[in-house]
This record gives structure tokens, sequence and C-alpha cells, in this order.
């Protein structure tokens, strides 16, 4: 399937492919087998990506959304075979992912008690897992990731979050799954400032390899820049500076078309898509929306509303339509 660009035809709209941001077939049919209650075909996706951190990252993040609710198949996977580190990892982002599912709402905290202390422990439980995975494959970055987004949601303190990127990042400095998890970290909802979030965004890119995506981090930062101000289509979209910028992380990425694409690189689309797409800025919005196979990603939809919905809404008005 592709995507093009029309002026024509705007009622058919895109065809969307809810929660797979991603081109890897291999994962694909993984995540499908998952949805038919079958774990197995997930196993040698995992293994397969051992020495390529990357597309780990991604799997493993996939996969394990869509294990929440049967992480007791992890489990008993486990239970026949102790060292496998793919499945320790699996398990461990899993419970994180199935925390994330019970997190009371802030409003509510205070009524809320018992329910917070409940997400606590759901996620807390997902340290074991990840930290054996961890010792299995000394060299792997991937666990200590989810370790972040563990201590993220456990409003850890930030020495804590600052120990466990030191150790993704000196294992690989350009995991793009670690950047986006510690753009979070710096962000100002969750604790940080906007200056040290841009800091760090900027930085990331000038030292991000040939058709590495962490240039999309720059379209990331400034959705939660904005988020601070409560309102996900603020002003600050259209003044010259935030598109000079925008525009400017874009003409640096090359999204490895002519080799192989980079695992994130349909969520970096979306990333630059959406941000011009706010900039009113149609052409490059057209141009990173068409490449993204009509697959969109929770980040940065969610920023605007529900994320089919905003996409949906964007491709449309920007005339983006797929093909069978």
């Amino acid at each position: 399937m592709g995507v093009i660009e029309v002026d024509r035809a705007r009622a058919r709209g895109p065809r969307l492919i809810a929660g797979r941001p991603w081109a890897d077939t291999v994962l694909d049919d993984a995540v499908a087998a998952l949805g038919r209650g079958f774990l197995e075909p997930a196993i040698p996706a995992l293994v397969a990506t051992r020495a390529d951190p990357e597309l780990r990252a991604l799997r493993v993040e996939a996969l394990a959304k869509a294990a929440v609710g049967v992480t007791g198949g992890i489990e008993a996977l486990l239970e026949r075979d102790r060292v496998n580190p793919d499945l320790w990892l699996w398990l461990g982002r899993a419970r994180v992912e199935e925390a994330w599912e019970i997190k009371p709402d802030v409003r509510a905290r205070a009524v809320q008690a018992g329910r917070l202390r409940t997400f606590h422990q759901a996620m807390e439980s997902a340290r074991a897992p990840l930290l054996a995975a961890a010792q299995l494959l000394p060299g792997d970055p991937v666990p200590w990731t989810c370790l972040l987004w563990m201590a993220l949601a456990l409003e850890s303190p930030r020495e804590e979050k600052d120990s466990l990127w030191a150790e993704a990042w000196r294992r690989h400095p350009s995991l793009y799954a670690a950047h986006v998890v510690r753009l979070m970290t710096l962000s100002p909802g969750w604790g940080g400032t906007s200056q040290e979030m841009f800091e760090f965004a900027r930085g990331a890119g000038q030292f991000a390899p040939v058709g590495d995506p962490l240039w999309a981090l720059l379209p990331l930062a400034h959705f939660e820049h904005v988020a601070g101000e409560r309102s996900g289509r603020s002003r600050a979209w259209g003044t010259f500076d935030v598109q000079r910028e925008i525009s400017a992380a874009s003409g640096r990425w090359h999204d490895g078309r002519g080799s192989r694409p980079h695992p994130r690189a349909v969520e970096a689309h979306n990333a630059f898509g959406a941000a011009f797409y706010l900039a009113e800025m149609r052409r490059p919005a057209r141009g990173h929306l068409s490449r993204t196979g009509g697959r969109f990603s929770d980040m940065p939809w969610s920023h605007l509303g529900d994320p089919a919905r905003e996409f949906h809404k964007a491709c449309s008005r920007l005339n983006v339509i797929t093909n069978g």
C-alpha cells in the first residue's frame, strides 16, 4: 500500500492503519498473531533484533502494547526458558504498558488513593523483569529505555532518571526510543523546563548519524512546549522562528530513501507532518504525511485530541489519500 497526493476524491479520505507506525511486516504479523491469542510468533521477532537496538526498541514496544492483558502468557513462556533476555524484556515492558492503562488522572488522585497505590505496584512489577533482561544481555540499551519510562510514570527523582538515561546512552548513543523518553523527562509537563528540553532536542540532532530521525525530536519538543499552553493549536506554530526551525530540521533529516529506512521513520514523518500542518505549511506537511503509508502514531497527534480523528482530518484537509 502506498500514499499519494490528490486534489480530488477528498471524500474518500485516507485508509488508516491504527497503532502500527512502522514499515515492518514481521512486526505486523507478530502483532496480528497476538491479537488472535498466539504469543509464539513474537519470540523470533525479538530474537532477531539482539544486534539491532533501534529495531529491538520498536518491536518490544509494539509487542508489549499488543500483549496488555495477556502477560500471564509471557510468564508461562518464561517458565520454560528462564534465561531468555527477550522474554524478560517483553514481560517487563508489557507490565509497564499495563500499568499505564490504570494510571489515575492527576485531577482525580485525591479521591483515588487506592487506585494510585495499585498503579504504583503494577508499575514496580516491571522492574525485576527489566533488570533481569539487562543482566542477561549487558550491552542492550532497551531495558534501560523501558526503565526510563517506568521512572517517568512513577515520577522518580531526577537523579534516578539521569542515571538510567546514562546507562541507555552509554550502550547506544543515538537510540531514538531512549531520546524520546529523555525528551519527555525534560519537558515542562514532567518536571523539566522548555529550555533544557529544547537544548537537548537541538543537541541530539547535531550529532545524529546520516539517515537518523533524531531531528524529529524538535517538532516533538515544540508539541510538548505548546502543550504547556493548554492548546495544541497555539499561535506559536505560525511564528517565523518555529517554522524556520522545523523546516531546517526536516531538511537535515534524510529518511533513508535509497537505503534501508530507519525503524522509526514513520513516526518521524508523523511528527514533522503534524507540525507543518499546524504551521499551515501545506507542501511539506503533505510530503511527510504522504510517506506515512496511512500509519499514524499517538505522538504527536494525541496532543490535538483523538489521534485517529486528528490524523484523518489533517490528511483530508491536505488532500492526502491512500491507495489500496
